[in-house]
């Protein structure tokens, strides 16, 4: 998952990537100092692709025409050192004013108080375009505070091979009417043939794949007591994808056991020449696809599976104001610019993701089937907020004691009960000390 990666301290995790721009400013007269110069706030974008570069500082240039009064400087910054880069920005006093974030990186920035609760700040229209599920994401600490706008995020769904599929006379699902995990065992072995898998599942970095699709079935791998201490759950609910994913690669035969070293993109030249029927990767995997396919590779996106649920795990991209901005208000109104339904769409197509925007989802450019972007769209509905994203002490869980144990469970070198012990017993002693 791009939205990911493993960071240091203070339970941060990785920020991710996209930008885009459009729509209209508001007023910013007399929103200049008192000298007479225009309030000056950074932005710090972490966007990178061409597409989401040149889209942010579109926007920017936008809303610096529209509003004399509030210049905003499009600061452009990498996701290879952006964690030092706050906390040392932080610590001397001088952030970017609007900082472009995910919403597991916010919990550790809010506590050490770096970032401005924006609970009473926010527009009314922002703030009903936006369902409560996305703003769940971004509220930390007993006061309910909110640390930053959700404006995209990602969902897991299928990329298969269509021709594949139609030789096969498989049910083509629809977000209607998914495939359950049963269906998509028994169609995988059916496609495992003449030389190609079912499924391949890249598992460089098991856990939040894993551990977003135990949501399926109701996993939550976290649990907190009445003594408000959370311990590590592998019960019936946690160990179903577990056991399912483990029996495609070693009973069914059906998913390519090579390919659990691979990183999310790394099936994609395979998948082109026919060695892997279907990829259960991340909505912005699309892209590459679209892009990268030979002309006569014919692909089709397919719905999230299905357990007792369709559920998973909510990561949202965000845009937050650093306590120590001068010029907090002048910040949210260039936020509520920046994420207006326009806009979102925009943000949305640049980087392949979904849009929290009710308004943006509708765009027709967003539900058309072109390159599934219908059952990219209509999969936003089954994202739920991810209860182990706010469990202080899961980076250091997932990459020190999940990471390894997953690899070598689906490898095949330890048994379902061995990784839940592991998993258990191994991570309580890493959550202790938080």
């Amino acid at each position: 998952m791009r939205m990911t990666s493993a960071l240091a301290a203070a339970a941060i995790i990785a920020l991710t990537a996209a930008c885009g721009g459009g729509g209209s400013g508001g007023d910013a007269q007399g929103s200049a100092t008192s000298g007479g110069e225009p309030v000056k706030l950074n932005f710090l974008s972490l966007a990178w692709q061409k597409e989401s570069v040149a889209a942010n500082k579109q926007i920017v240039e936008e809303w610096n025409k529209a509003n004399p009064g509030i210049q905003v400087t499009y600061v452009q910054g990498s996701w290879d050192n952006v964690n030092d880069q706050l906390v040392t920005q932080f610590e001397g006093g001088d952030p970017p004013d609007v900082i472009h974030n995910d919403s597991p990186a916010l919990a550790g920035f809010a506590s050490r108080g770096y970032l401005l609760d924006l609970k009473d700040k926010l527009p009314a229209e922002l703030k009903s375009d936006i369902p409560q599920t996305a703003w769940d994401t971004v509220t930390f600490g007993q006061e309910g505070g909110v640390y930053g706008v959700p404006f995209l995020q990602e969902s897991q769904v299928i990329i298969a091979n269509k021709k594949l599929l139609d030789a096969a006379k498989v049910r083509i699902p629809t977000p209607d009417n998914p495939w359950t995990w049963d269906e998509f065992a028994e169609i995988a072995r059916k496609l495992t043939k003449d030389g190609t898998y079912g499924v391949a599942w890249p598992m460089k970095s098991p856990v939040n794949k894993t551990l977003n699709l135990a949501l399926n079935f109701g996993g939550t791998f976290f649990q907190t007591g009445p003594d408000g201490k959370t311990t590590v759950k592998v019960g019936p609910e946690e160990r179903e994808v577990l056991q399912r994913i483990h029996d495609q690669i070693h009973k069914d035969k059906s998913a390519d056991p090579k390919a659990l070293g691979m990183g999310t993109a790394d099936p994609l030249p395979g998948f082109y020449k026919g060695e892997y029927a279907m990829l259960p990767v991340g909505v912005y995997l699309r892209q590459q696809v679209a892009e990268q396919a030979p002309e006569d590779f014919e692909w089709v996106a397919l719905p999230p599976l299905k357990g007792t649920s369709s559920n998973q795990g909510a990561v949202s991209q965000t845009l937050s104001i650093a306590q120590d901005s001068k010029h907090p208000d002048e910040a949210m109104k260039f936020i509520s610019f920046f994420l207006n339904p326009a806009n979102q769409a925009k943000l949305a197509k640049g980087d392949w993701l979904l849009p929290t925007s009710t308004k943006a989802a509708s765009d027709p450019s967003l539900t058309t089937e072109d390159n599934g972007w219908d059952v990219a769209t209509a999969s936003a509905k089954n994202l739920v907020v991810a209860p182990f994203l706010k469990v202080n002490g899961y980076d250091e869980w997932k990459s020190k004691v999940a990471t390894p144990a997953l690899q070598e469970y689906f490898a095949g070198k330890i048994s379902l009960d061995e990784v839940a012990k592991r998993l258990v017993e191994e991570g309580n002693k890493v959550l202790e000390r938080y």
